[in-house]
């Protein structure tokens, strides 16, 4: 039995399809998105680069010919984005699309993304550029390790309670630390802001196996496509905070001679896995979540009775 849907107080609705990667989002997006004639905005952290294609899944050219796509090779690598550049691009972007569309369609597994646009960021302190500066050249200089080590060391609340392989998240939270002398655990404590627009929320449910078999599947499918060749031509750039990416550091190894490929490609396969277990962690917390299977999602759009 389908979820008794929610009620609707305003006259538009954003329909946000998130959850692991892999697990079949751009499908049902485009689904979605062609059953309302309408456009997605998406929600993914790598996707928004012009020069990342293959590791990073983006859809196919057809794909964005067929359906009008937001945040999608947006930005260059040399340019930062974040949760706040995505709150403010989102919004302004669905405004415009909401004069065309009563509904729209986000589609992405990032999880801090999401949560931005739908309950807004908490207010933390601005960073002095030369504490911010100084984090980033020490990254780029000695890894994540090292990243990983000074949060253990200086943070340990973000460490107890954080992600812990994502540098971006990482480097944001060593500069809080050093900048204000608190943890930006103790400072994320604020009400969700309001939007004068409905969201529904749905993360796609699948089972475990079966994820990991799309995952393996896909990673596979990528080294077919030439994953090879796009890490080489990335290598001069595998500095830069958008290349820590799963699939790229580990071609950037083997192509370094550190990695064979057979051992790179079953690295990629298992660090996929990891960081679509963690995706489900992050919107398990949500408890305005709706989980479905991809079968019944579009049964479940099609209750509220939501009109193109």
């Amino acid at each position: 039995m389908l979820p008794t849907p929610l009620p609707l107080p305003y006259l538009n609705t954003c329909i946000i399809i998130c959850g692991a990667t892999a697990s079949g989002k751009t499908a049902l997006a485009l689904a979605l998105a062609k059953h309302f004639n309408t456009s997605i905005i998406s929600a993914d952290s790598r996707q928004c680069y012009k020069e990342l294609n293959i590791a990073v899944a983006k859809p196919t050219n057809n794909e964005l010919a067929t359906v009008p796509h937001y945040f999608i090779n947006t930005l260059s690598i040399t340019e930062p984005s974040s949760a706040a550049y995505f709150e403010q691009y989102a919004l302004q972007t669905l405004s415009q699309l909401f004069k065309k569309n009563k509904v729209v369609i986000m589609c992405g597994g990032t999880g801090l993304y999401i949560k931005a646009f739908s309950q807004g960021l908490d207010d933390i302190p601005t960073i002095p550029n030369n504490v911010r500066q100084a984090i980033i050249t020490q990254y780029e200089a000695e890894g994540l390790p090292w990243l990983q080590q000074a949060i253990q060391k200086e943070d340990i609340h973000y460490w107890q309670q954080g992600e812990t392989h994502n540098p971006q998240r990482l480097m944001r939270a060593l500069e809080v630390m050093r900048a204000t002398g608190t943890s930006i655990t103790l400072q994320q404590k604020h009400a969700p802001k309001s939007r004068n627009f409905n969201i529904i929320p749905i993360a796609i449910d699948i089972p475990r196996h079966t994820l990991y078999q799309q995952i393996n599947s896909r990673v596979d499918d990528m080294v077919i496509q030439g994953l090879e060749a796009e890490a080489k031509q990335l290598l001069p750039h595998q500095h830069l905070i958008a290349l820590q990416t799963v699939g790229y550091t580990e071609m950037f190894a083997y192509l370094q001679n550190m990695l064979t490929l057979p051992q790179a490609i079953a690295d990629i396969k298992q660090h996929t896995r990891n960081y679509a277990k963690r995706q489900i962690t992050w919107f398990k917390k949500d408890k305005n979540m709706v989980w479905l299977p991809p079968s019944e999602i579009l049964d479940y759009v099609k209750t509220y009775e939501l009109q193109p």
